[in-house]
């Protein structure tokens, strides 16, 4: 493979240099352990105060509030899970949505095994949350909403601020899976109503294996990892000092690049849709058309499955996905895009196509040629295909 075009940002981005060299001296020469008492380590839990502080100013929310994680899917279960435990003696209801991940799906399965009750709220076509359903679906018993912020694999915004407060006159905890926004768009915890939210470094340019769960003042939930009293007792185990160095820094350079990388990637992402809609036939995109991620474009294609698409793409030296990385070895279809009412044969021919900082228009415009001739390729090949085309070609002599 002489060339790498990588149009999965969504699954996890590349670490930004600066970031690996901000965290290098935490693994060689600045290894102390946070927690102990000389000065050799205070230095490190110096150094984490700051990342802390730095998160916490582009939430607008306190310092105290932000708390270290392993990453999204620990920060998802432990907002559930602790939030089910702790006030459970005040309801046993919670609302959330068809299309979460399924770090916040399956632990809400879990949770309905333990006794309680999910509501999981339909969306709509362009998969938005109805909100006269969401107002409709609580119950005196309902102790949570979680709505995640942006949707992993077709983009599509939710109306957090709305949903906040709702959640908020109704004395309602709210937490929202922010993994695929943070970084991406401005978030306002303050704003939003939002109690607790989720996110991980490696979705912004940050390493692996580190996030955090943002959880509000006067927000009572326990420990989700028993052992020392790490994170003001609420998160035990060792600090991943080099993880949340590169996290805090990674979380500062999205920020200061935030307006600009949204610029480019809004443009290079609707010059995307525009050329694959208008020069591959049966093509839908998923999604709401405006209110979506900058770099985030999800497309449908008749007659074609999804899994032949992709190897195809990555013989082209193509990255991409057909939903979420967390369940690419699957053979279902997309559970987000049944839930926007595509069927089954249609939801399989998907593409979800996610751009980068670094992405250029060249590369857009090789990746939508390769998947003309692609999509062209397969479709030759489809029985289905050739049935519809000539039922067409019948219709219109």
């Amino acid at each position: 493979m002489d060339r790498l075009i990588y149009l999965d940002n969504a699954a996890t981005t590349k670490t930004a240099p600066e970031v690996v060299e901000a965290m290098l001296p935490y693994f060689t020469e600045n290894y102390g352990n946070p927690s102990s008492v000389y000065g050799f380590a205070a230095r490190n839990k110096e150094a984490v105060t700051r990342q802390r502080e730095t998160i916490a100013e582009l939430l607008g929310v306190q310092e105290k509030e932000i708390y270290f994680t392993a990453g999204g899917s620990e920060a998802d279960n432990w907002a559930l899970k602790a939030a089910a435990e702790c006030y459970g003696s005040k309801g046993n209801h919670i609302i959330t949505t068809k299309i979460e991940h399924h770090a916040i799906l399956h632990t809400a399965e879990y949770l309905e095994k333990r006794g309680f009750e999910v509501t999981y709220l339909d969306v709509d076509e362009e998969g938005v949350v109805r909100i006269d359903e969401l107002k409709a679906a609580i119950r005196p018993t309902t102790i949570l909403i979680s709505v995640m912020y942006a949707n992993n694999e077709i983009g599509t915004l939710q109306p957090i601020k709305e949903i906040g407060q709702i959640a908020r006159e109704h004395g309602i905890l709210f937490h929202t899976d922010a993994v695929q926004a943070f970084g991406q768009v401005p978030i306002s915890a303050d704003e939003c109503r939002i109690d607790m939210l989720s996110a991980s470094g490696h979705k912004f340019n940050g390493p692996k294996g580190i996030g955090f769960l943002y959880i509000r003042t006067g927000v009572k939930i326990r420990s989700f990892i028993h052992g020392g009293a790490q994170e003001r007792k609420r998160r035990a185990g060792t600090e991943n000092v080099p993880g949340i160095i590169g996290l805090g820094t990674a979380a500062k350079r999205a920020a200061d690049t935030m307006a600009e990388r949204a610029e480019k990637e809004t443009k290079l992402r609707d010059h995307l849709i525009r050329r694959v809609l208008e020069e591959i036939p049966y093509t839908k995109l998923n999604g709401h058309p405006s209110k979506r991620l900058p770099n985030n474009a999800n497309f449908s294609f008749r007659f074609v499955e999804g899994e032949s698409l992709l190897i195809m793409l990555d013989m082209k030296g193509i990255c991409a996905s057909s939903g979420s990385a967390c369940t690419s070895g699957s053979l279902d279809p997309s559970h987000v895009l049944l839930a926007i009412g595509l069927p089954h044969e249609i939801a399989h021919g998907s593409l979800r196509l996610t751009l980068g900082g670094e992405t250029t228009k060249e590369e857009i415009d090789y990746a939508v040629d390769c998947l003309k001739e692609i999509v062209r390729h397969l479709r030759e090949m489809s029985p289905l295909y050739e049935d519809f085309v000539k039922k067409n070609q019948g219709q219109t002599a």
